[in-house]
């Protein structure tokens, strides 16, 4: 949980500045009609008109006083994640305290979410009283979610003038894609320790050096007929050779999808993403257009998601564009799996053809009407759904190992 006030400060709370001060459409016809009951009624020497005019006026100007003299209205936020996948419930909690030790508030407004004003409705409060209302954030889209400033509107008495008083700056809530567990990825031809690009045999471990046993070593990995040998305990040191090393590309071209297919394309990157660093497995993703070009080489830190924070902070911010990009060709024979997610209205047969390159080759298409869940092609693995639970289902079904 992320405590923000509408200033973004870390707690406390937020003061807010007068702005907009007007009179309201019953306020301007007070004063058109105090001006012509003031000025008929000098023209014509007729003091009950002239006392009329001037009691409206006296009445206009008591309102505007009224409304500009600030009140003591004190304005908390708390953002619950600061953080949050797509299509997580998230929510800004404000809470909005009467400060003045006398004078009771009654005011209403909008908070500005999302690009869009969502009204806030705040019922009398007493003095030294508080009210909690919870304004819900949209996730179904990734990228950084803006709320804020709140604006409160106050009415002098006969809503003859209105004020409104802005609280803090924005804020923003980043939505992040969804990860989803894609269960393992299939075995790789290289060895997992870095430097080693030879191609080998799927499966099992290569004893790559032996070394004297130190307190702590896993007692399973001592070499008995060596040990036996020096009449010391001996340590096996191994590498894997099947550690698979994973490339992403996603295509973030607007028109191989339809409505929202490249926000499910996000989540099924992402998800295989993650199942690469919690096998800490090498991985690359890279788009079309280029926007993004991030391998991995090292365990990421322990995160809840397996991805580092900027990695993922990366993947919530891209989006389609209309340029056409460089295209899969230049990762054509990318070692070891080739994982190609588009849509359903991207050409297909370029695409199977790069796939083919590389020793393993899949295709995972947003398809909103899909035939086959899992097909095969020119001998690549092409899987279809509609969302990323049905593509990340397909792979842990046909593809994990």
């Amino acid at each position: 949980m992320c405590a923000l006030t509408a200033d973004g400060e870390p707690e406390g709370w937020a003061m807010g500045a007068l702005t907009g001060l007007r009179l309201t459409r019953r306020g301007a016809a007070v004063l058109a009609c105090a001006s012509v009951l003031l000025g008929f009624g000098l023209w014509a020497s007729y003091p009950g008109l002239v006392g009329l005019g001037l009691a409206l006026g006296v009445a206009l100007l008591a309102a505007l006083v009224g409304v500009a003299v600030p009140v003591p209205v004190r304005i908390s936020r708390t953002v619950k994640p600061a953080r949050v996948p797509r299509l997580a419930d998230c929510a800004a909690t404000v809470v909005v305290r009467n400060a003045s030790t006398w004078l009771p508030i009654t005011a209403s407004g909008h908070d500005r979410v999302g690009g869009l004003d969502l009204p806030f409705d705040l019922p009398r409060l007493a003095p030294g009283a508080q009210e909690h209302t919870d304004l819900p954030i949209p996730t179904s889209r990734r990228g950084e979610i803006s709320f804020g400033p709140l604006i409160l509107h106050r009415y002098a008495l006969a809503d003859l003038a209105e004020v409104k008083q802005t609280y803090g700056d924005r804020t923003t809530v980043l939505v992040e894609p969804r990860v989803l567990d894609a269960l393992s990825l299939p075995a790789g031809t290289r060895r997992g320790h870095i430097g080693a690009d030879e191609r080998i045999a799927h499966g099992g471990t290569d004893l790559t050096g032996l070394r004297e046993y130190l307190p702590g070593d896993d007692l399973r990995r001592l070499h008995w007929a060596t040990s036996a040998r020096r009449g010391s305990l001996m340590i096996r040191e191994d590498a894997d050779p099947s550690a698979p090393h994973l490339t992403v590309l996603l295509d973030d071209r607007a028109t191989s999808y339809d409505g929202e297919g490249f926000e499910e394309a996000v989540d099924v990157a992402a998800s295989l993403l993650a199942t690469a660093a919690a096998s800490r497995s090498p991985s690359r993703v890279v788009t079309f257009s280029g926007s993004i070009d991030v391998t991995t080489t090292s365990p990421p830190t322990a995160v809840a998601t397996g991805l580092e924070p900027e990695l993922l902070g990366r993947l919530a911010t891209v989006q389609a564009t209309a340029e056409g990009g460089t295209g899969a060709h230049q990762l054509s024979g990318s070692p070891d799996i080739f994982v190609i997610v588009t849509g359903a209205q991207a050409a297909l047969a370029p695409l199977l053809s790069d796939a083919a390159a590389a020793p393993v080759g899949i295709i995972a298409i947003v398809d909103h009407e899909p035939e086959h869940l899992v097909s095969a092609s020119r001998g690549i693995t092409v899987l279809r759904g509609p969302r990323a639970e049905e593509l990340v289902h397909a792979w842990r079904s046909a593809v994990a190992r």
